[in-house]
């Protein structure tokens, strides 16, 4: 599985005005409609299989669409001028931002679906089941849906029967401005909770502030600290277990599920059960940042997990020169009962670009990181839309600042996917070759000793620092399927390195390979070279810097 991540709202944009801070009329913004079945068949020639439409439910924002019959959002809760994509206003609705016609939004989502599906990819949305956005109110919830919060007794700060957690006799007070750009504050009695667990009326200006903490039956501040309230079960689970299934029954095929770890795993096991029930082809992806709670996730029916604070930050540092590459292992091994449940990536909306001057300065440099990530394993890979141009990150957008960070808060352009997908003319040459590369990359994902294969990790037997081999700064393993098998070596050096790789008898015998004169084709370059592919004499393989050969080792 490859997926293509697009934040809707900046993707087809192509005004390059980019005022900081600038608003939807100044600076536009991208629609649905622009994603067209070119830019979408390109997308999938790429070899993506899935693509991530971020930003698609209607979230905060200070753009007004109230002659829509949408209600304003105060701009003191809201962050940017366009407003966080995980601040839900209506979990039912499509954002106005990405409609031609706004009164058809929920149209045009559905044409860009089938638009996906007629290419041969599928699509997957944002569910962000932890929070929603202060002024959370559903103008399109189907007849007989009963609006979040709605029946809740305000009095309470924990009530299993509430869909919020509330500060009784206290009125919301963060360290914010609460009249911003409005000629009145906003006011909330009593204070709702804030979502990142701030359960008082004062959350500060770096707590989620924008955002109200949904109440799944889990009471957080009683004398046990975190006690559990699931029988009878808690009204918020069957209304956004409900939400799901609207959503699939629009053709959509997965979920990213934002904070999953922020709500407690008998919902999920509960809420995927149904969900699966019916659209059993659905997938289940949780941003999920702890470890130690990977296996109950997925325990939970979860398909996938964020391997961030994992193999994402492992790369990272390798690409950084702060890690040795034979830590790899290591990080696999760590979770190698569910290693094929990890979700790779090194770029999405929440990371720095890697070509930001606050990752490593350069998009060549992550090559090896990247196709470590595409064919370590049968796990899904995802790029973030602009990673395979090159996209540097480093403008200032406006509320998000200049961090390396492609913007979520801010209407803006960005100029790499506007020349990637809209101006190819414009397209400079580093950028091209990029692309092509990371293209090869996507395409060998789908051979069959990467798609389906088994894996064998071969730094054992390759630990020795030497002239031949330093596994400081290469790695290396096999992959292989009935029909086919691949030698994969990746190289961290900048240098371009002649490598001896020791093939050990256990590989041999584990994998079922026949010791004998063998043809070595490299997929990436389709250069050929003969070799002995024995225990007893090492393959020699000539590796370019910042760059890897994935050899298919045909016997003769």
């Amino acid at each position: 599985m490859q997926i293509y991540q697009i934040f809707t709202r900046l993707f087809g944009n192509q005004n390059m005005t980019r005022t900081p801070h600038g608003t939807m009329e100044e600076n536009g913004v991208g629609k649905m409609n622009d994603i067209t079945t070119t830019v979408l068949n390109r997308i999938h020639d790429m070899g993506f299989t899935h693509v991530w439409f971020t930003g698609i439910v209607r979230h905060a924002t200070t753009t007004d669409y109230s002659n829509y019959g949408i209600p304003r959002q105060h701009p003191a809760i809201v962050k940017g001028k366009a407003g966080s994509p995980y601040a839900i206003t209506d979990y039912y609705d499509v954002d106005p931002d990405l409609a031609v016609q706004v009164p058809k939004r929920m149209d045009e989502f559905e044409a860009l679906v089938k638009r996906t599906h007629d290419v041969g990819m599928k699509v997957i949305i944002d569910f962000v089941p932890n929070h929603v956005a202060r002024q959370y109110h559903s103008i399109c919830k189907p007849q007989g849906v009963r609006d979040l919060g709605e029946k809740d007794d305000v009095n309470k700060h924990f009530d299993i029967h509430n869909n919020f957690y509330y500060c009784p006799s206290y009125s919301f007070e963060p360290a914010i401005d609460l009249c911003k750009d409005a000629s009145e504050p906003y006011r909330e009695y009593p204070a709702k909770c804030t979502g990142n667990d701030c359960f008082n009326a004062s959350p500060s200006a770096n707590d989620w502030y924008e955002t109200v903490k949904l109440n799944y039956g889990i009471d957080y501040t009683d004398a046990g600290g975190r006690s559990e309230h699931f029988d009878p079960m808690p009204d918020t689970w069957r209304q956004m277990t409900d939400i799901l299934l609207f959503w699939a029954s629009k053709g959509v095929d997965g979920f990213r599920c934002d904070m999953a770890e922020m709500v407690p795993t008998t919902f999920w096991q509960y809420a995927i059960g149904k969900l699966k029930a019916t659209y059993p082809h659905v997938i289940i992806i949780g941003e999920v940042y702890n470890p130690t709670l990977y296996r109950a996730y997925i325990a939970s029916g979860f398909d996938y997990l964020y391997d961030k604070v994992g193999m994402y930050d492992c790369l990272r540092d390798i690409v950084c020169g702060k890690r040795p590459a034979h830590h790899i292992t290591r990080q696999w091994q760590s979770v190698d009962d569910i290693l094929p449940k990890m979700f790779y990536f090194l770029e999405n909306h929440d990371e720095q670009r890697i070509a930001s001057d606050f990752f490593c300065g350069s998009a060549e440099r992550a090559l090896p990181a990247f196709m470590t990530c595409a064919w370590l394993h049968t796990n899904p890979v995802m790029v973030y839309a602009g990673q395979e141009f090159g996209e540097r990150g480093m403008d200032a957008e406006g509320f998000s600042g200049l961090d390396g960070r492609t913007t979520i808060f801010d209407y803006w352009a960005v100029k790499s996917i506007i020349e990637g997908y809209y101006q190819r003319e414009k397209m400079d040459k580093r950028s091209q070759r990029l692309s092509e590369v990371y293209q090869k990359i996507l395409q060998l994902c789908h051979q069959p000793a990467i798609g389906q294969g088994q894996f064998f990790d071969l730094m054992y037997a390759n630990t020795q620092h030497s002239a031949l081999f330093n596994p400081d700064e290469q790695y290396v393993f096999l992959r292989k399927s009935a029909e086919q098998l691949l030698l994969i070596v990746v190289n961290f050096s900048p240098n371009q390195q002649r490598v001896h790789v020791n093939i050990p008898q256990h590989a041999f015998d584990f994998l079922h390979m026949r010791q004998a004169t063998c043809k070595a084709v490299d997929l990436l370059t389709h250069q050929e070279q003969r070799a002995e592919w024995s225990a007893s004499v090492p393959f020699v393989a000539q590796i370019p810097g910042y760059g890897g050969r994935i050899y298919e080792i045909q016997q003769v």
